[in-house]
């Protein structure tokens, strides 16, 4: 039955969340070849790919209470159809307002990644193994981070990013039918009736709970490395920092998705066993935070060696890769019922900080003059890293004060 459902559920939805890593890492590969073809600013260049955030946070509220009311199966085929079309406008657009609505479109259309992986799992499996096959349905959609980094530079020669966006609409169309085809429908509670007034009420008593404040801002924290600078950053910072060419680069950020993927199977199944140990819910993530900040501050040393900076930005990887974890564990402290609404609570405020925080990037390096080789100052990267590893720095704290706090009386609010 536990093979069954991997291969029925997980792995089509998996397939989802790797259109979901690819929308956001093809930036890292293209970025810094649409800066120089269109002439784009790093404010620009920042606000192209924040603009993706801010449709992807937009989205989440309304998809909490499509998820729960229709289940993962209706609504992510709808918006993996959306994510094509989204695709398809990046590839048609001539200039940057074309540019920011094709990443609108495509925010929307992948706001369920993650979230429907969450809902599904809450359905269909037992809750001591949710964050475990979490972890595995992430590793597997870290996958499209790995598609869209050493493959994507070594097409763009021959594809140019339009053909590149048009492979991966395709991609995406393949993926909504997969989905539709093979994702059963979780069947409803007898006598349970469903009003979208009623739907709203509770999405508004969820986002007033002291469980949801407590915990919620610091898990909202354990993505936004991942969601800041592999969406866009990473590139740049190897280049100009690490002094790496576009193959090394690829290189890099190719292998990062493996380590991402070994993070997230790791971390997920460290959460479940933490849960059956009876250990503090909450452990895998606090670590993992305080190891991203300590890896951050090595960044901000400005390592130019090949054998330092990878190894730094794999345990990166592998630290940030507990950002599912969280979101599980966060979740199970209110009804299963109400796990959509919850998880995309929390993603609303993690998108919410990567787009400030991804924005506010492309402002600070704007603030040094540019280089030589027409790329950003290494002194503003380093900044831009004490502005991610000061807020994660505050989110562990916060996570460990609010766990001992909260251990008394006891986490769970329906």
């Amino acid at each position: 039955m536990f093979s069954r459902l991997l291969v029925r559920v997980t792995f089509p939805l998996a397939a989802a969340n790797v259109m979901n890593q690819a929308a956001r890492m093809v930036m890292a590969i293209v970025g810094p070849v649409l800066a120089i073809e269109l002439g784009l600013s790093a404010v620009e260049l920042g606000m192209l790919a924040a603009s993706l955030f801010a449709a992807y946070a937009a989205a989440q509220l309304p998809l909490g209470v499509a998820l729960d009311a229709f289940g993962a199966r209706r609504v992510q085929t709808v918006l993996m159809l959306l994510a094509a079309l989204g695709f398809a406008i990046f590839a048609l657009s001539p200039g940057f307002a074309g540019l920011v609505a094709a990443r609108i479109v495509l925010g929307v259309g992948i706001s369920a990644g993650l979230m429907a992986l969450i809902k599904a799992h809450a359905d269909w499996f037992e809750r001591s193994r949710v964050a475990h096959v979490t972890g595995i349905a992430t590793a597997i959609g870290a996958l499209g981070s790995a598609l869209t980094t050493s493959p994507v530079q070594a097409l763009l020669p021959a594809l140019g990013w339009r053909g590149i966006f048009w492979g991966l609409s395709l991609l995406a169309l393949g993926v909504a039918a997969w989905i539709f085809l093979s994702v059963p429908d979780k069947p409803r509670v007898a006598g349970s009736v469903r009003t979208l007034r009623g739907d709203i009420a509770l999405t508004g008593r969820i986002l007033v709970s002291r469980a949801f404040w407590r915990l919620g801002p610091a898990v909202a924290t354990l993505s936004l490395f991942n969601f800041a600078y592999l969406g866009l950053w990473a590139g740049p910072w190897l280049r100009d920092v690490a002094g790496m060419d576009g193959p090394a680069r690829a290189g890099v950020l190719f292998v990062y998705t493996f380590a991402m993927i070994a993070g997230s199977v790791l971390t997920g199944s460290a959460a479940s066993r933490a849960t059956a140990a009876g250990l503090p819910s909450f452990i895998v993530p606090v670590v993992s935070l305080a190891g991203m900040v300590l890896l951050q501050m090595a960044l901000m040393l400005q390592p130019s060696q090949p054998s330092v900076v990878l190894v730094l930005w794999l345990a990166i990887a592998v630290c940030g890769a507990a950002g599912p974890a969280g979101y599980v564990v966060m979740a199970q402290m209110f009804p299963p019922e109400q796990t959509g609404r919850v998880s995309t609570a929390v993603n609303t405020l993690t998108l919410g900080f990567a787009f400030l925080v991804q924005a506010a990037i492309g402002w600070i390096l704007d603030l040094w003059p540019r280089t030589a080789s027409d790329g950003w100052d290494p002194d503003g990267y380093s900044w831009a890293l004490a502005l991610t590893a000061a807020l994660q720095a505050l989110a562990a704290l916060a996570m460990a004060t609010a766990h001992r706090r909260g251990r008394a009386a006891g986490f769970r609010e329906g």
